[in-house]
């Protein structure tokens, strides 16, 4: 039921497209799809080590399984309910130290068979997660992490992050370095009375 195939888990490269060709995790879906009434309960490994994205690659440190629930609801037709935990290896958005950011995964999609020119695909699919009747599982996961991306990753709610001049760790104590900014629109004052005073 479960197919695990060409798997390289040295090196991930995360568009979805490449996913497909480094990884082939796929869980196949043919009797929940078939069978009425059918519900499949299942746990799977997680195979990804390295989470990578626009803002950078992200080591995985910690990742329990997936534990998934597939749900015949019509025709050709099922839901896929899931949860897991992943902790990557970030970085504070203030200070830059790092962080283990622990990202819980809790989903629910709807899917259906790719094989046939006459499958109805509604907006709500991912065309992405099927191959034929099989579920990856890969990218279920991938897709799943992108949009549960943390807004701001943070070493603690109150970090003062670095001084923009020298670079100290300001949560170590201040550096002493003048940050005073000066408002730009002061700036014409300032040239007036200096020029006025010259003459």
């Amino acid at each position: 039921m479960y197919n695990k195939s060409s798997v390289n888990t040295k090196s991930y490269v995360f568009s979805v497209c490449e996913i497909r060709q480094e990884t082939d995790m796929l869980l196949n879906l043919t009797d929940v799809f078939t069978s009425e009434g059918k519900i499949l309960s299942v746990d799977i490994p997680i195979e990804m080590e390295v989470f990578g994205c626009r803002n950078g690659d992200f080591p995985i440190t910690e990742k329990s399984e997936i534990h998934l629930i597939c749900e015949r609801i019509s025709a050709n037709r099922a839901r896929i309910s899931g949860s897991a935990e992943i902790v990557l290896d970030m970085q504070c958005d203030r200070c830059l130290k790092q962080v283990f950011q622990k990202i819980k995964l809790d989903f629910e999609r709807e899917v259906s068979p790719q094989t046939e020119e006459g499958t109805e695909i509604s907006e709500e699919d991912d065309l992405d997660l099927m191959k034929g009747y099989h579920l990856d599982t890969e990218v279920l996961i991938y897709n799943e992490l992108l949009m549960n991306q943390p807004e701001k990753v943070l070493c603690k709610p109150q970090c003062k992050g670095i001084c923009k001049v020298c670079g100290h760790d300001l949560n170590d104590g201040e550096c002493g370095c003048d940050t005073f900014v000066p408002d730009p629109r002061m700036a014409v004052l300032q040239d007036i009375f200096n020029a006025n005073k010259e003459v």
